[in-house]
């Protein structure tokens, strides 16, 4: 046989052999828990691949599949690839979010985030608490209320300058009316700002919008920076970049203050984060309400008592409006913008759950080991959420299970779905998957969400 064919073969063999040990190692390690096998992480670059059993786990797999990855075995803390632990257990998941030593952040699966730099996402331990120390006065009562009148004023331009007088607004993606392009472009792209080397933008249209908006966004950031730091009048703001200028330029406890590129960075996790999880949750929540018409007039006949005479909202308005925030609820446990969130054994410990029968089951967790918080498998849980895959902003109304929550680690016009000659036959259920599609991102994101925005007569 020709030499080269048998080298190809020798080494082949040899990594077939590799893997099979490791992957006996890893079982050992965690005492062959039960759990879902395949040979290869589902993880990473894998996660990309289609679903093949034994062989991958699938693109959006923990998404699409929901609590079916633990009811199939009856338990709702299982193992993947022998190499991490998914967590579907309120009372697990509120060990874990409560001793942050023993489960840190494992930063190195955040560093795609350092775009800009170091920030508070991609850092742990003393770094995360000198970041949390400058940023956590930048979140007041004041910027929520400038935030509350913000959004009336851009609600009312949205009205009365884009919308203007017409009956009837279509789009073919309701994310169109929730995000700015720039941002979108960034947020629906990073990938593309990851993976595409310098010498390949110039040859694809995407990976050129993609590093433009990138660009553009740095450059709109260093703006608004220099503007704040170089007005010669100090105006008193509560805006996010404000305040967080202001706790940096004069930090209290004696800790050192941002260079500018953690503080440029610090402000890019803000803006996009917090643009990217409020725009697809109001996005979701339109195409819910779209589907659910009963629910959307329930929500109107409610701002109708609220807000008599359809005057602005206020913040003091908040506990007469139950049922909306039942919808922004009930949108977030079945689209948490979060799907699973990463977390490491700092040592060797264990965790607790049960099966269906009541029968405790307790888990080695050995250290070193990832362990995902499944926010889809945890909202999804029939245990604690009756009719899950039902939308019911009724059951936030009165008691519910607040520990199986975890959304993160809170009109004047009738939606309605736009009529496509290409649907016409399909049922109400397979609407709604193709409505509600969605798709794995910096954070769950809709795939495309026809609506139409109906002028109502007050």
């Amino acid at each position: 046989m020709n030499p080269v064919i048998l080298l190809v073969f020798a080494v082949g063999g040899l990594w077939v052999i590799q893997k099979i040990v490791g992957y006996r190692n890893a079982l050992r390690a965690i005492n062959y828990f039960p759990g879902h096998r395949t040979v290869f992480d589902i993880r990473g670059m894998s996660s990309l691949l289609p679903r093949i059993p034994y062989i991958t786990g699938g693109r959006n797999g923990g998404w699409k599949r929901k609590h079916d990855l633990f009811a199939k075995l009856d338990r709702d803390i299982i193992s993947f690839a022998a190499t991490f632990f998914v967590v579907a257990d309120p009372g697990a998941i509120k060990e874990i979010t409560a001793s942050r030593q023993r489960f840190p952040k494992p930063v190195e699966m955040y560093k795609g985030l350092q775009f800009f730099g170091n920030n508070i996402v991609v850092s742990e331990a003393e770094e995360w608490k000198r970041y949390r120390k400058i940023c956590g006065p930048s979140f007041s009562e004041p910027n929520n209320k400038l935030v509350w009148d913000e959004t009336v004023k851009i609600v009312h331009d949205l009205f009365d300058n884009v919308w203007g007088s017409r009956k009837e607004i279509v789009y073919e993606h309701a994310l169109e009316v929730t995000m700015p392009d720039t941002l979108h472009t960034v947020s629906d792209g990073f990938i593309v700002k990851l993976l595409t080397p310098k010498w390949a933008v110039p040859y694809k249209k995407r990976f050129r919008q993609v590093i433009f908006a990138f660009e553009e966004l740095e450059r709109h950031m260093h703006e608004m920076i220099d503007s704040r730091r170089n007005a010669e009048k100090k105006e008193e703001r509560y805006d996010l970049l404000s305040s967080l200028l202001d706790a940096n330029d004069d930090p209290t406890d004696g800790q050192s203050k941002l260079t500018d590129q953690e503080l440029l960075a610090n402000i890019f996790i803000f803006l996009i984060a917090g643009h990217e999880t409020t725009a697809h949750s109001l996005c979701f929540s339109f195409g819910l309400l779209a589907l659910y018409q009963d629910e959307q007039d329930r929500a109107y006949q409610e701002i109708q008592k609220a807000l008599p005479g359809g005057r602005d909202p206020t913040m003091q308005d908040i506990p007469a409006l139950s049922f909306i925030e039942g919808i922004m609820n009930e949108t977030l446990r079945m689209y948490p913008p979060v799907v699973s969130v990463p977390k490491i054994s700092a040592e060797d410990t264990t965790l607790s759950t049960t099966n269906s029968a009541g029968e405790k089951i307790v888990i080695p967790v050995p250290a070193g080991v990832t362990v995902n918080l499944h926010a889809v498998g945890l909202h999804y849980n029939p245990k604690y959420w009756t009719d899950p895959y039902k939308f019911s902003p009724e059951r936030f109304l009165g008691d519910w299970p607040r520990d199986a929550f975890l959304p993160f680690s809170g009109g004047k016009y009738k939606i309605t779905v736009k009529e496509d000659p290409a649907f016409a036959g399909e049922t109400f259920e397979q609407k709604k998957e193709r409505v509600l599609k969605a798709k794995g991102g910096l954070t769950l994101t809709p795939v495309r969400m026809p609506l139409v925005f109906t002028r109502r007569d007050w």
